[in-house]
């Protein structure tokens, strides 16, 4: 008679078909069938249960058992020795019987619970993540790798005779993704050199293979990691040894994203390319979360000239590796002054433009790749003219004319344009932008907008500050910071301040009195809170978070409008008379403009910057003439 291990080979796949949902099978069985499958089971795990060393010397032989010879009383503990009575009953299902409910009784039910629970335990007992482990998997990660470049080499013409080493390669990789979670490896594993044979891969002839490689890379480099620095540092470190910039760029400029010449497969091919290159564009986001990381991108390696050139491409609709392409300029931008140099001497601030003109009347589609786009896109130029080289090409490529049209007839653009002008003008290098402005006839766009969009603060229920109001007055002061004295563009900026018998200021007061109120509440608050506390250390834990609230408050505004007002009192007697009278009436004075410049002051650092200084300077001035 054959014994049950080898009725159990010969069932095994209906074994597998019972552990499915028991609605998709059980439900199709009659109970005899239900109770031979469910003996079988038992009967195979008490073989195994009995196979004990039988010479007393520690050795041991399989037994081999008979179904018929099986004792059911020697049933293992986990089961009643009377677990099998009445086993072909018929399911009792409410619904009326094994034809219309799940098929399934009582009794079977149990026998699959206690299977599902020896599965679980199986799970558990899963292979310890350790150094010993990542030492096995990368010897063994070495010689897939020498493997498959054997075979490759051995027959070059004959794919299918190194697919195998290949896919065993493939699952080696796949499986290093495990790291992820044990970051305490991260050392190790660029002992082991292993990252450089990792690398090393992007440049497989496998499309596939390079993908696992980039998918394992941006896992082990994302920032939702829980590694800490250290371990973070170690691997990303190991990886730029490894070359792993310069390789991720050359992918990027060999890898061509349009139709292939070959039909059989070249749709499927195109797919695996535009993913290969999404998932780069991923590692180096993860990477210029680090501000050396991102400068040295930009340094030594040709990824900018790339995403200039990548988003430049004519598409429609627009796709998403070029919407990523924009989006990671602008974080390589947002990174370091460095970056924002080497785009300008790319003539990249001209490109910029180029790309935006098309929406200075129409708006992208709602909601889509393009929309986030030209976001993007309004991002890099924002960055850039923040340096002086930036400030400069913006000019000289008729950004000024372009933002003015954009303020004038666009729709999605006009917050975005506002901004952009708003960053030109301000800083240290903003005279010339400034200049450009007047000459550009931008003044009368400008007040124009503070005069119908700008709306004082409401005094009570949620307050955030308005976009719009915040860059208009930034725009102002930058004028008057910035406009040469006696000069014809700066005549021409006070006197829009003074026509039509002092409307902008009043309005400006009006402003100043909404922010006023709005931060005297506040600061009340946060006195409250500070004579709750015990200690000077427990208010410098509390700083940022005061601060913030008054930033939420207003703060910035009142220190714009209050630095226009000193300006203009500064500039003209009938405006500081008017500024006066207008402040008394509000219940203020030019005190309480005096404070404000003071707390500016006072909450400058004491940093060796040359603007702030200026800006300091400045100030204090100004506090002189009221």
């Amino acid at each position: 008679m054959a014994s049950l291990d080898s009725l159990f080979k010969l069932q095994e796949a209906k074994i597998r078909i019972v552990r499915r949902p028991r609605s998709t099978f059980l439900s199709q069985l009659y109970p005899p069938d239900l109770y031979l499958l469910t003996r079988l089971i038992v009967a195979a795990y008490k073989s195994a249960k009995l196979e004990a060393p039988s010479n007393g010397k520690g050795k041991s032989h399989a037994a081999t058992v008979e179904e018929d010879d099986v004792d059911d009383t020697a049933s293992p503990s986990a089961l009643p020795a009377n677990f099998f009575d009445n086993a072909e009953e018929e399911p009792e299902d409410e619904e009326g019987g094994r034809f219309f409910g799940g098929g399934v009784n009582k009794k079977t039910a149990e026998i699959l619970d206690f299977m599902d629970e020896r599965d679980r335990d199986d799970t558990a007992a899963a292979e310890k993540i350790d150094v010993a482990w990542l030492r096995r998997m990368a010897l063994g990660f070495e010689k897939k790798i020498n493997k498959n470049a054997e075979m490759r080499g051995k027959y070059e013409d004959d794919p299918h005779k190194f697919m195998a080493s290949e896919a065993d390669l493939d699952a080696d990789i796949k499986g290093l993704s495990v790291l992820s979670e044990h970051p305490e490896l991260f050392g190790e594993f660029r002992k082991l050199g292993c990252l450089a044979s990792l690398v090393g891969l992007l440049a497989h002839e496998n499309t596939d293979i390079a993908i696992d490689v980039v998918e394992v890379i941006s896992e082990l480099t994302d920032d939702e990691v829980e590694a800490e620095p250290e371990q973070w540092n170690a691997i990303v470190d190991g990886m730029i040894e490894a070359q792993l910039l310069e390789m991720l760029t050359q992918n990027l400029s060999r890898l061509n994203e349009g139709n292939e010449s070959d039909r059989n497969g070249a749709i499927t091919l195109r797919l695996r390319k535009l993913l290969l290159i999404s998932m780069q564009l991923g590692v180096f986001e993860n990477l210029a979360s680090q501000q050396s990381l991102a400068e040295r991108m930009v340094r030594e390696t040709n990824i900018t000239p790339y995403l200039l050139q990548r988003i430049q491409a004519r598409e429609s609709p627009i796709s998403q590796n070029k919407q990523y392409a924009a989006e990671l300029l602008a974080i390589l931008l947002q990174s370091s002054p460095a970056n924002r140099k080497k785009l300008s001497e790319l003539n990249g601030t001209d490109i910029l433009l180029q790309l935006l003109s098309p929406y200075r009347k129409r708006d992208p589609v709602k909601g889509g790749d393009e929309e986030e786009f030209v976001e993007n896109v309004f991002d890099c130029v924002t960055c850039v003219v923040d340096g002086f080289e930036g400030k400069e090409a913006f000019v000289d490529s008729e950004g000024v004319e372009l933002v003015l049209i954009m303020l004038r007839e666009g729709k999605m653009s006009k917050p975005r344009a506002l901004r952009l002008l708003d960053h030109a003008l301000g800083g240290q290098s903003g005279a010339s932008v400034c200049q450009k402005l007047v000459d550009a006839a931008g003044l009368k766009t400008i007040f124009g907008m503070f005069m119908k969009k700008v709306k004082p603060p409401k005094q009570t229920g949620s307050f955030q500050d308005s976009q719009t109001t915040e860059h208009l007055l930034g725009i102002f002061a930058a004028l008057l910071m910035h406009l040469p004295a006696d000069s014809a563009s700066r005549i021409r900026t006070l006197a829009k301040f003074v026509e039509k018998d002092y409307e902008k200021i009043a309005k400006l007061i009006k402003l100043r009195t909404g922010y006023a109120l709005r931060m005297a509440k506040v600061d009340v608050e946060i006195d409250a809170q500070r004579k709750d506390l015990g200690s000077v250390a427990e208010e410098e834990e509390m700083a940022e978070e005061w601060f913030s609230k008054r930033l939420d408050a207003g703060l910035f505004c009142l220190q714009m409008t209050d630095r226009i007002l000193a300006w203009l009192c500064a500039e003209d007697d009938g405006a500081k008379k008017r500024i006066s009278g207008l402040l008394g009436r509000a219940g203020g004075s030019l005190r309480d403009v005096r404070r404000t410049l003071k707390e500016q002051i006072d909450g400058m650092t004491e940093a060796s910057d040359e603007w702030q200084q200026v800006i300091k300077d400045m100030l204090s001035t100004l506090i002189e003439f009221l």
